[in-house]
Order: structure tokens, then sequence, then C-alpha cells
């Protein structure tokens, strides 16, 4: 089966991002494949090269990356929840006039097209929020 999931719930206000990760390593165990991880609503703050991560705490958005590496996941943030949330790529941050761009490497910021060419490419598209 081929999944694509939204994830909208901030890091710091939920485990549905943790939800999330575990969801995606276990059925990508079990065979399935996954199509796009689109990063919606507050989430994408998490996608901040400029965050830091408490030592006691997991760094859930570099898990993204490895298993995205791993596994060659699509990870894409909204561009419209991130440049509202000042989450920018070098071209957005040029576009807006911004002194720098802070998304994390590895994230690449896409529109709403992204996520309805996930849900047309995929068999289910799960939600993980609050």
């Amino acid at each position: 089966m081929i999944f694509s999931l939204i994830i909208y719930a901030s890091q710091t206000a939920s485990q549905s991002e943790q939800s999330a990760l575990r969801f995606t390593r276990n059925a990508l165990q079990q065979g399935h494949t996954f199509h796009r991880i689109f990063f919606y609503g507050d989430t994408v703050t998490s996608m901040s090269n400029l965050k830091i991560t408490s030592r006691d705490e997991i760094d859930i958005t570099d898990q993204w990356l490895e298993l995205a590496k791993e596994t060659d996941l699509d990870l894409v943030v909204c561009i419209a929840a991130a440049v509202k949330r000042g989450i920018l790529d070098q071209q957005e941050s040029k576009r807006h006039q911004k002194s720098a761009a802070n998304l994390k490497e590895g994230f690449c910021l896409s529109g709403l097209g992204q996520l309805a060419d996930a849900i047309i490419h995929s068999d289910r598209v799960i939600t993980f929020g609050n």
C-alpha cells in the first residue's frame, strides 16, 4: 500500500509527530511505501535550522531526516504555513528580502499542489494532529 501523511501539530504541543514517525517506520518495515510526508500548520516550526532540542529530548526532525536518507522519503513543508511562521529557504529568503534562510536541509518548501499530488498517488492519506 502507498501512504502519504499530513502532519500539522506542533512538536511542543502534541505527540502527533512522534506517532507519525513510529507509524512510518512500522509501515516501511511491513513493506509499505510512502509517496510523501507533508508538514503543515504549526509542525513547520520544527523544520527551522535554528531550533534547538534539549539534550534530554529526542530530535524528531533529525529522525525524519535520517529515515528519509535510508528510505528516500519525500519530506515537503507547506510553503504558506512556513513563510507565515518565519521558516524560509534560500529562494523565499530572497523573495521576501530577508537576510537569511533557516529551512533545515533535507526538507523542501512547496505548495498545496504537492498535497493534492500525494492524495492522487496514494492508496491512503493519514493525518496526524490535534
